[in-house]
C-alpha cells in the first residue's frame, strides 16, 4: 500500500512536467509581487526626502504586470494538467475495472467505486489545478517577505515572527491526529454513497414495506457514523483551529506591526520608506498564513485520495495466458474444484466435479448458499479457482483469451441489467454490429418482437435506467434475445423465470427453448419444475455435490434432492387464509 507523499507524486506523475512549471511560475509570480513592493517602499522614501524617482514606479509596475502575467499562465498551465490527470485517472480506472476478477468489483460494491472513480478523481482535479500553484506562491512569498521585512527593519521582522510562530504552534494541535480523521471521514463517506444507491434502487421495495427505521437501516447507521465521525473531528479540532486561525489571520499580524511600526516611527528610529516597505511587505506575509494552513489541508485529502486510487489499481488483472489455446468444442468439464472467496474463513466450493457435453442441459440445485451460483460464476471465470481447474473443449479456461472466453459463454441472469437505452440498442449490445434484420430475428425467437411493435416508438424506446419501464418478464426476454444475438455456444441461466408471473414465465420458458438450441446450458435452478427434464442434475449442499442424476433417479433415491422436490411442491399448492 502507498502511503502518503509518495502516493500523490506517483499519481502525479504523468503531468508532472506541467505541474513542476505552473509552481516555478507561480513562485516567480510571488517575488515578482514582493519585489513590486519593495519599488513602491524606495520609491516612496524617495518621495519623503522630496524626490519623485519614476525608476522605482516603473519597477513596481512592471513587477505587478509580471506578477498578473505569470500567475494567469501558471493557472492555466496547472488547469491544462489537471484535465489531463483526471482522463488518464478515469481512464485507468475504467480499465481496472474491465480487467480485475469480476468478484472483486462485487466486494468492492457501487459506492466505494464510485467513490474512486468521482469524488477521488474530482478531488485530485482540484488539487492539481488549484492548489499546485499556491505552492510556489507559498512558498516563496513567505520567504521573501521575511527577508524584505528583515532588511527594511529587523525589529518589525521579529514582531511578525513572533506572531507567525503563535498561529503555527497553536494551529499544530487542531492537525495532530487529522489522517486519522480524515480516513475515517472518506470511509464513512463511501458508506454513505453505497447506502444511498441501494436505497433509490430499493424505493419500491420501501414504499411497500414502510417498516420505518428497519427499512433504512444501512443509510441511518451510515449517516450516524458519519455525524458521529464528523462531531469527533470538530470538537477535538475547533478551539485549537479558531484560536490558530485567529492568529495567522491578517488583522492581528496587522495590528502587532502597525502599533511596533507607529512607536518606532514616532521615536525616529524607523524613517517613512521603511515604514511603508515593512507594512506593505507585511500584506504580503500576512496574505500566505491562512493559505498556508489551507494549501496543508488540501495536500492531506489529496493524499488519501490519490491512496484510494492507487489500492484500487493495484488489485491484480485477470492473469492472461501469453500463448492463448482454442477449445476443441463447447463442452464443460470441472475437475477437482476448491474454491474460497478473498477474506473468506470457510471455502465456498469443495471437491466439485462433473462434465456437461455439447447439446446438454446441466442443472445445479440446492438451498441458498450451497455452492451452485459460485460454481456457475467460476464457469465464466468470474473469479479463478483456488485449486482445481476448468475446462472448456478440453482447455484450461486460464488459457483462453479473456475476449474468446466472452465469446463462448452468455450468462442470462434472474436479476437483468438493461441500459438506459433504445431497446434495438440494449439488443444489439451483444453483436454491435448486427444488422436490423439480425435484431429482429433474435426478438422473434425470445418471444419479444409483438410486444416491441405495439410501443410507440418500437425498437427505438427508451427502457429507462435499469429498464424501469418494463416489466420483469419484458425485461428478461430482452435479455434473452441479447444472448440469442449473441449465438455463445455455452448458456449460464441463473433462473430467469425466478421472479415473474405465469404468463410471462411460459413466454420465457419458449424464449429459452430458443436460445439453447444445440447448446452446452448450465442452468441454476430455483423453481424445479424448469428442470425436469434436464439430462443431469447437480446437488449442492455446502459447496460439495451430494447426489448426480437425472429427476427420477434421484427422486428414487429418497435422498437431499427428493427433499428439496417435496418441498418445491409444497410451495406449489399453499393457499393464502384470512
Amino acid at each position: 500500500m502507498r502511503k502518503g507523499k509518495n502516493a500523490l507524486n506517483e499519481i502525479m506523475s504523468p503531468v508532472a512536467g506541467k505541474i513542476k512549471l505552473a509552481v516555478v511560475l507561480s513562485g516567480l509570480g510571488a517575488l515578482c509581487k514582493v519585489s513590486a513592493f519593495i519599488a513602491f517602499a524606495l520609491a516612496i522614501e524617495a518621495l519623503s526626502r522630496d524626490e519623485m524617482n519614476f525608476t522605482f514606479l516603473g519597477a513596481a509596475f512592471a513587477f505587478i504586470f509580471t506578477e498578473m502575467l505569470l500567475r494567469t499562465i501558471s493557472l492555466g498551465v496547472s488547469h491544462k494538467a489537471a484535465f489531463k490527470l483526471e482522463q488518464i485517472l478515469r481512464m485507468r480506472i475504467s480499465a481496472n475495472v474491465a480487467a480485475i476478477p469480476y468478484g472483486e468489483t462485487l466486494n468492492l460494491g457501487t459506492g466505494k467505486i464510485k467513490k474512486i472513480m468521482l469524488d477521488d478523481v474530482k478531488n485530485l482535479h482540484a488539487y492539481v489545478a488549484d492548489t499546485t500553484p499556491s505552492i510556489g506562491s507559498v512558498s516563496v512569498a513567505p520567504i521573501a517577505s521575511f527577508a524584505a521585512l528583515a532588511w527594511f527593519d529587523w525589529r518589525l521582522f521579529l514582531v511578525a515572527s513572533a506572531m507567525f510562530l503563535l498561529g503555527v504552534v497553536t494551529i499544530s494541535f487542531a492537525f495532530k491526529d487529522n489522517a486519522k480523521y480524515q480516513e475515517r471521514y472518506n470511509n464513512n463517506q463511501a458508506k454513505i454513497n453505497a447506502s444511498i444507491i441501494e436505497f433509490v434502487q430499493a424505493m419500491s421495495v420501501v414504499r411497500t414495506f414502510n417498516s420505518g427505521e428497519n427499512t433504512f437501516k444501512r443509510y441511518d447507521d451510515a449517516l450516524r457514523d458519519y455525524a458521529d465521525g464528523l462531531r469527533e473531528w470538530l470538537s477535538f479540532s475547533s478551539v485549537p483551529s479558531r484560536l490558530g486561525f485567529a492568529a495567522l489571520s491578517p488583522v492581528p499580524t496587522y495590528l502587532a506591526l502597525g502599533i511596533f511600526a507607529a512607536i518606532f516611527y514616532l521615536n525616529g528610529s524607523l524613517n517613512l520608506g521603511d515604514l511603508t516597505g515593512a507594512m506593505l511587505t507585511g500584506t504580503a506575509l500576512v496574505g500566505c498564513f491562512m493559505p498556508v494552513m489551507m494549501l496543508r489541508n488540501f495536500i492531506m485529502k489529496s493524499k488519501i485520495s490519490a491512496e484510494s486510487i492507487l489500492n484500487f489499481l493495484s488489485i491484480p488483472a485477470l492473469p492472461v495466458c501469453p500463448s492463448p489455446k482454442e477449445p476443441a468444442s463447447s463442452d464443460v468439464e470441472v475437475k477437482n474444484v476448491n474454491f474460497k472467496y478473498p477474506n473468506a474463513i470457510e471455502p465456498a466450493l469443495k471437491n466439485v466435479n462433473f462434465k456437461a457435453d455439447t447439446g446438454s442441459v446441466t442443472a445445479l440445485v440446492g438451498a441458498s448458499g450451497a455452492g451452485k451460483s459460485t460454481a456457475a460464476m467460476l464457469l465464466a471465470r468470474y473469479y479463478d479457482v483456488s485449486e482445481g481447474e476448468i475446462l472448456i473443449g478440453g482447455v484450461n479456461v486460464k488459457e483462453i483469451a479473456p475476449r474468446n472466453l466472452t465469446n463462448l459463454i452468455s450468462f442470462v441472469f434472474q436479476d437483468t441489467f438493461l441500459f438506459n437505452e433504445s431497446i434495438y440498442e440494449n439488443i444489439a449490445k451483444a453483436k454491435p454490429n448486427a444488422d436490423k434484420e439480425e435484431i429482429i430475428a433474435a426478438a422473434k425467437a425470445a418471444n419479444i418482437h409483438e410486444f416491441i411493435k405495439s410501443l410507440p416508438k418500437g425498437y427505438d424506446e427508451i427502457v429507462g435506467e435499469r429498464g424501469a419501464k418494463l416489466s420483469g418478464g419484458q425485461k428478461q426476454r430482452i435479455a434473452i434475445a441479447r444472448a440469442i444475438l449473441k449465438d455463445a455456444p455455452i448458456i449460464i441461466l441463473d433462473e430467469p423465470t425466478a421472479f415473474v408471473d405465469p404468463q410471462s414465465e411460459e413466454q420465457i420458458v419458449k424464449a429459452v427453448s430458443n436460445l439453447i438450441k444445440n447448446k452446452t446450458v448450465i442452468v441454476v435452478a430455483h423453481r424445479l419444475s424448469t428442470i425436469k427434464n434436464a439430462d443431469r442434475i447437480l446437488v449442492f449442499a455446502n459447496g460439495e455435490i451430494v447426489e448426480s442424476g437425472a429427476h427420477d433417479e434421484l427422486i428414487s433415491l429418497e435422498g437431499a434432492y427428493a427433499k428439496l422436490w417435496r418441498d418445491f411442491e409444497q410451495t406449489q399448492i399453499w393457499n393464502v387464509r384470512r
